[in-house]
């Protein structure tokens, strides 16, 4: 009598290995997405960072400014360089001069 051959034994072994590589992956998946958005985040604070200290620069700039122009003398200055006169005062234009 000839031997029947044995049935092919399942290798749990192996379907464990796949099953964990399949959870693996998909938890990889899972997760560029929200590594991506921690990316894009953190670069648009840095850019939102810079944004801040120019924000800031103009700010202190533009109080010195202010300061200054609560001066009167330093007010009439830029009001006379700007053609603006005085009361009182009379405006005249001259033509014709060589440039």
């Amino acid at each position: 009598m000839a031997a029947s051959p044995a049935p092919p034994q399942i290798r749990w072994d192996r379907i464990a290995r796949l099953a964990l590589l399949f959870v693996l992956a998909g938890l990889v998946w899972l997760a560029m997405g929200p590594a991506a958005s921690l990316v894009i985040t953190w670069r648009e604070a840095g850019e939102r960072k810079e944004r801040v200290a120019e924000l800031e620069s103009a700010n202190q700039r533009l109080a010195a400014r202010r300061d200054q122009l609560r001066d009167p003398a330093a007010l009439e200055r830029e009001a006379r360089a700007m053609g603006m006169v005085g009361p009182g005062e009379r405006a005249f234009v001259i033509k014709g001069l060589p440039d």
